[in-house]
């Protein structure tokens, strides 16, 4: 996605700010012992979809949903209409990643001088090498009857508020590599990055989020339009240094 002017970087921040406040939602949520952490996720992506939509609206107007199902039966072939199915796709795999076992979403967000990449990865893995891991009593073949069942709902309980307070630490990283326009020294190259990871198997959650370095030598040319491109080093960078083992694309 290019950043062409300061409303673009405007909306750039107003992306990491409401990533950042989906992430301190999700660990309020993971810390009150009456909300499952489930209906934490399900409200995670109602605030994500919503901006994901938005961003839809943008590129293929408000009648994207058209535009992809066109794309998808051959009715168009263009640009707007791959970036579309693209982005309508990765909308569906979010909203699975906290009911597929053994699935991890591994998002990339990338900003470099005059524009950003979202790399929206899933992969056949549950977890990363540095994510915090907790339980979800709701997901988990135990019944109240069981005679260790008080003591594994107490260390579930323990265990998402420390999640918790990862989460909320985790907000500020968005907020620092995503910073507001006006932030922004007029005479230096802008760079920032974040790569995610949210997964589960079984009744076990994992959550990790860790700034990125750009690679300042990706793109010989200005980016002017939304497009897909190929991914980038970082990519292969952060795959190796965060995943515990070679992994592939969820088809």
């Amino acid at each position: 996605m290019p950043l062409l002017d300061y409303e673009d970087e405007l909306q750039l921040h107003k992306t990491g700010k409401m990533l950042a406040e989906g992430c301190r939602r999700k660990a309020d949520l993971l810390a009150d012992p009456s909300i499952s952490v489930a209906q934490a996720y399900d409200r995670e992506f109602e605030y994500i979809a919503e901006r994901c939509k938005y961003r839809l609206r943008q590129v293929a107007g408000d009648d994207y949903e058209d535009v992809a199902r066109a794309y998808l039966t051959g009715d168009r072939d263009d640009r707007i209409g791959e970036l579309t199915v693209y982005y309508l796709e990765a909308l569906w795999r979010i909203q699975q990643r906290s009911t597929v076992s053994g699935m991890l979403f591994f998002p990339l967000i990338i900003r470099y001088p005059d524009s950003y990449t979202a790399n929206l990865r899933f992969l056949h893995v549950h977890t990363t090498t540095e994510s915090v891991l907790f339980e979800s009593p709701e997901s988990a073949e135990i019944g109240p009857d069981d005679p260790h069942a008080r003591q594994y709902f107490d260390e579930s309980q323990y265990e998402q508020k420390r999640a918790a307070d990862y989460l909320r630490r985790a907000t500020e990283t968005y907020r620092e590599q995503f910073p507001h326009p006006d932030d922004l020294p007029d005479d230096e190259p802008r760079y920032g990055g974040i790569v995610g990871a949210a997964g589960r198997r079984g009744s076990m959650f994992t959550e990790m989020l860790a700034p990125v370095e750009p690679d300042p030598d990706r793109f010989d040319e200005p980016i002017t339009e939304p497009t897909l491109v190929p991914a980038g080093e970082e990519a292969k960078r952060t795959a190796q240094e965060y995943l515990p083992a070679p992994t592939e694309r969820v088809e």
